[in-house]
C-alpha cells in the first residue's frame, strides 16, 4: 500500500506488482498522473490498472481510460464484483506473459487484449449513457412546480437526489377530477433497475387514479399485484416500500407500508404515525389484500404532513453516526412556521451539514405538505 503517488511509483518499480488499485484523490500526484508515469516506465507499463474512486462521472471514466487504466470502479464498492474484475485482469495478464514465449502468440494476445479492452470501454460508456436516459426519464415523470401550486388548499415542496445515476426513491403527488394522490416509496437498491421499477409504479398509480379505482384499499391492492407480475415476468428480484396518501379538504387517508408518516400540528408539533400495519411490501406477493389497512388524519389550516425516505434519517457523517429521525422532527418543528420550500431547504441543508464530505450511499427523498391557511389561500 502507498499513501500517495511518489510512493506508489517506487513500489512499483521494485515490487513488480501483479495489479494495481489506484484511488484518484491522494495527496500530491493524483491518480491520473500516477497511472499516466506508469505506462510510460518500460519496468511498470504492462501492470493491468484499476481505479477505485468516488469519481464518478462520465468525464472522469473516460479521463481514467484514456491514462491507460484498464476498469473503473465506483465507491462504495460491491467486494464480489471488484473480486470478479480483479480475477479477470489477472487472468489476462498471464495470458499475455504466456503468449509472450512466442511472437505469433504475442501478437494473437496482444490483439485480442486490446480488443477486450476496448470493449470493456466501449460497454462501460454504453452503460453509462444508458443510465443518462433512463436518470432524465425518471426526471420527466415527477411534479413539476407548476403542478404543485395548482393543488388547491396545499402548499408542496418536493426534493429528490439520487445517490447513484438513477434514483430507487418514488414519489408523486398527483390530482385528477379533484382528487389528490400523494405517494412516496423505496425500491430496494438503486440504479438502473430500481430506476425503471420507480417509473413502472409511477405509470400504475395515475392509471389507477385516472381509472376512478376506490377505496384506497383497492387501489393499493391492485398496484401490488400489477407490480408483482411485471416483476416475476422480468425475472428482478425487487420490491419497494410505498405509502399511498388521500387528500380532501383536510382530511388525510394514509394507506401502505414506508417510513413514518410525520403530522405537524399547530406551533410545530409533531406526531408520528406508524406505517408498519397499514400494508406489506408492494412485489413481494401477489395479494396484499389482507394486509392493507388505513389511518385517517385530519388537518386544521396551517397543519400538514412531512413524508421522507431512509436516505434522509440513515444519512452518515463521517463519523458513522445517523442523521436520525429525532433531529428530522426537531428541524421541522423548529421551522414550520415557514413556507413549505423553506422548510424543506432547512432540512436539506442540515442533511448536507451532517453527511459533509461523505459520499451519499442512498437516494434522499423529502416531500412537505402544509394545508394553506384562510389567509394564504386569499388572491
Amino acid at each position: 500500500m502507498a499513501k500517495n503517488g511518489s510512493i506508489g511509483l517506487k513500489i512499483a518499480q521494485a515490487l513488480q506488482p501483479d495489479i494495481i488499485l489506484l484511488d484518484v484523490m491522494m495527496p500530491g500526484m493524483d491518480g491520473f498522473e500516477t497511472c499516466r508515469r506508469l505506462k510510460i516506465d518500460e519496468s511498470t507499463f504492462d501492470i493491468p490498472v484499476i481505479f477505485m474512486t468516488v469519481l464518478d462521472s462520465t468525464e472522469d471514466k473516460v479521463n481514467g481510460f484514456e491514462v491507460g487504466g484498464v476498469d473503473y470502479v465506483t465507491k462504495p464498492i460491491q467486494h464480489k464484483e471488484v473480486l470478479a474484475r480483479v480475477t479477470t485482469h489477472l487472468r489476462i495478464r498471464d495470458l499475455t506473459h504466456k503468449l509472450q514465449k512466442t511472437n505469433q502468440a504475442l501478437s494473437r494476445a496482444n490483439q485480442k487484449i486490446l480488443t477486450l479492452n476496448e470493449r470493456l470501454k466501449a460497454e462501460n460508456l454504453r452503460m453509462q449513457a444508458e443510465l443518462d436516459v433512463a436518470r432524465r426519464l425518471q426526471q420527466m415523470v415527477l411534479p413539476t412546480t407548476e403542478e404543485l401550486e395548482r393543488v388547491e388548499g396545499l402548499d408542496i415542496a418536493c426534493f429528490m437526489e439520487p445517490a447513484d445515476e438513477v434514483g430507487g426513491d418514488y414519489y408523486d403527488v398527483l390530482e385528477h377530477d379533484g382528487r389528490i394522490k400523494i405517494g412516496i416509496g423505496d425500491v430496494t437498491g438503486h440504479g438502473l433497475e430500481s430506476g425503471v421499477l420507480m417509473i413502472m409504479v409511477q405509470m400504475a398509480v395515475r392509471t389507477l387514479l385516472v381509472s376512478k379505482v376506490s377505496p384506497p384499499e383497492t387501489f393499493l391492492n391492485i398496484l401490488n399485484r400489477a407490480v408483482y407480475e411485471n416483476l416475476q415476468r422480468m425475472n428482478l428480484k425487487k420490491n419497494l416500500t410505498l405509502s399511498l396518501l388521500d387528500y380532501q379538504k383536510g382530511q388525510l387517508c394514509v394507506t401502505g407500508q414506508h417510513e413514518e408518516v410525520l403530522v405537524v400540528r399547530q406551533g410545530g408539533k409533531i406526531e408520528r404515525i406508524d406505517t408498519l400495519e397499514l400494508d406489506f411490501m408492494i412485489g413481494v406477493i401477489p395479494d396484499t389484500a389482507d394486509y392493507v389497512t388505513r389511518q385517517e388524519i385530519s388537518l386544521q389550516p396551517g397543519e400538514g404532513v412531512v413524508l421522507y425516505t431512509d436516505g434522509i434519517t440513515e444519512a452518515r457523517n463521517s463519523d458513522n453516526q445517523l442523521f436520525g429521525l429525532e433531529r428530522l422532527c426537531e428541524i421541522v418543528s423548529r421551522n414550520w412556521h415557514l413556507r413549505s420550500h423553506e422548510i424543506q431547504q432547512a432540512v436539506i441543508e442540515d442533511v448536507r451539514q451532517h453527511i459533509g464530505t461523505q459520499k451519499v450511499s442512498d437516494d434522499i427523498t423529502l416531500l412537505i405538505i402544509k394545508q394553506k391557511s384562510v389567509q394564504a389561500e386569499k388572491p
